[in-house]
């Protein structure tokens, strides 16, 4: 009798779940119209006739700005950059805090690798090389998007730049600083890791999450998916999405999976039976953005990646859970966003399968339970699987100058895991404090000291 009052019950969660989400990207995407027909509506009858007399001024502030290292911000998984969804902040408009802040359009489902590619050539221009080897191993297109012109063309080691990432985002630029290191990009083998002068993470996917598993990743491999789950619907449209190839919409918002050449254009009716069947596609690939959250595909992304010693590296990690009488559980209802609701939930209460392979020796469930409803607290704070990398809690930012290097300092924050993003109101003053206190730190905290002196070049000064 209980097998069939479960199945109900994840019938009906699933429901539940796919609702709620769809609900949540509609209101998005209708607050994103909305805005745009507003301030299209503005222009058109306002008609101001503002005369453009910045001349000089404007090249004496572009100067000057010239001189700033950019700050980079980078979305997370289902995020946006600049120009999609019309006039829409995935940020909460926080770029407009600082006078040098870029916000680029990555894939929103695309690998972790993917999203490093295209983010290198986002800043520095041409067109995204995913590199020969991966692109046939994943069967997709070698060459992706065009940028005829790169927002930080001259971006090297004396150019170095400033990242801050959401979630994902955060990972991808761990990634990118590796490949930067490895000198993986062709043509630019003078590339390395003092290319990046700080990361600054919120809310970011450093080890992996329990969530994954909820959603419909299965725990025994962290690669593949449950034939029933909020994943494969999640699946169905996005293939659907981009098959149909509808030009106004795909400007609109994009998935990011272009290379994979799903238009119906290029496939036809029979190459969408293939994808849905799951034999063609980034999701039979497994080269998309879900197998690198979890615990497993983390542990593997995080084999070679390093903390580099002159880097500056500062995280926040956030929290939506507390413990009441030793039970971990949701730290309200009215506080937390309702589309993470029920994930804190289940992810408070989260059990590794008995029957399955922990995914790292030494773990613990109870090591995953605090959660943001979308990301654990452990994964948050800084790199800790397979090898844990420095790292130091900050209750006050008193207590940890002179900022070092090769340190990843952590804070611990009140929220669930989209309180900084999209809906500024949300967050209140807690916004304004974060997003300050991060800028301020880039510009007035963090500079490239001189790289250390190499003891043979030392003896050779003394001689």
């Amino acid at each position: 009798m209980m097998r069939p009052w479960m199945a109900f019950l994840q019938l009906a969660e699933l429901f539940v779940s796919t609702m709620v989400h769809m609900l949540y990207g509609f209101y998005i995407f209708s607050t994103a119209v909305a805005g745009d027909l507003s301030l299209a509506l503005n222009e058109y009858f306002s008609k101001s006739n503002i005369n453009i007399q910045i001349n000089h001024q404007t090249l004496k502030s572009k100067t000057n700005l010239d001189d700033l290292p950019p700050i980079v911000l980078v979305h997370g998984i289902f995020g946006f950059g600049k120009g999609r969804l019309g006039g829409l902040s995935y940020f909460g408009g926080a770029e407009k805090k600082d006078e040098r802040v870029l916000v680029p359009d990555l894939g929103s489902l695309t690998s972790i690798y993917d999203r490093a590619r295209e983010l290198f050539y986002y800043l520095k221009g041409g067109q995204v090389d995913y590199g020969e080897e991966h692109s046939k191993a994943c069967g997709h297109s070698q060459f992706g998007r065009i940028y005829e012109q790169g927002h930080y063309p001259e971006w090297d080691e004396d150019h170095p730049i400033h990242f801050v990432g959401h979630s994902a985002g955060a990972q991808v630029v761990r990634v990118l600083q590796q490949m930067l290191a490895d000198k993986a990009f062709k043509g630019y083998e003078e590339s390395s890791e003092n290319w990046v002068l700080s990361i600054t993470s919120l809310s970011g996917a450093f080890n992996g999450t329990t969530r994954t598993y909820f959603d419909g990743m299965q725990p025994e491999d962290g690669r593949t998916m449950k034939p029933i789950c909020l994943l494969q619907l999640c699946r169905i449209g996005v293939i659907i999405y981009d098959w149909l190839d509808i030009g106004c919409l795909k400007k609109y918002y994009n998935f990011g999976f272009d290379h994979f050449n799903m238009s119906r254009r290029n496939m036809g009716v029979w190459g969408l039976m293939e994808c849905l069947l799951g034999n063609a596609g980034p999701f039979a690939s497994e080269d998309w953005i879900l197998p690198d959250l979890t615990i497993q595909g983390s542990i593997k992304l995080n084999y070679p990646l390093q903390t580099f010693p002159n880097t500056y590296y500062f995280s926040y990690a956030t929290k939506q859970t507390r413990k009441i009488m030793g039970v971990t559980l949701p730290s309200g209802i009215l506080g937390i966003h309702p589309m993470l609701f029920l994930r804190v939930l289940q992810m408070s209460q989260w059990r590794h399968p008995s029957d399955v392979s922990p995914p790292y020796k030494g773990y613990r469930d109870e090591d995953w339970q605090d959660n943001d409803g979308a990301l654990n607290t452990i994964s948050m704070t800084h790199p800790r699987f397979p090898i844990e990398h420095p790292s130091r809690l900050v209750e006050r930012d008193s207590d940890c100058q002179p900022l070092q290097p090769g340190i990843w300092y952590y804070k611990m924050v009140d929220g669930d895991h989209i309180l900084f993003i999209v809906n500024r109101e949300r967050a209140g003053v807690q916004f304004d404090l974060i997003y300050d206190s991060i800028f301020e730190r880039c510009r007035k905290h963090v500079f490239r000291k001189k790289l250390p002196t190499l003891p043979n070049e030392l003896h050779h000064h003394a001689s």
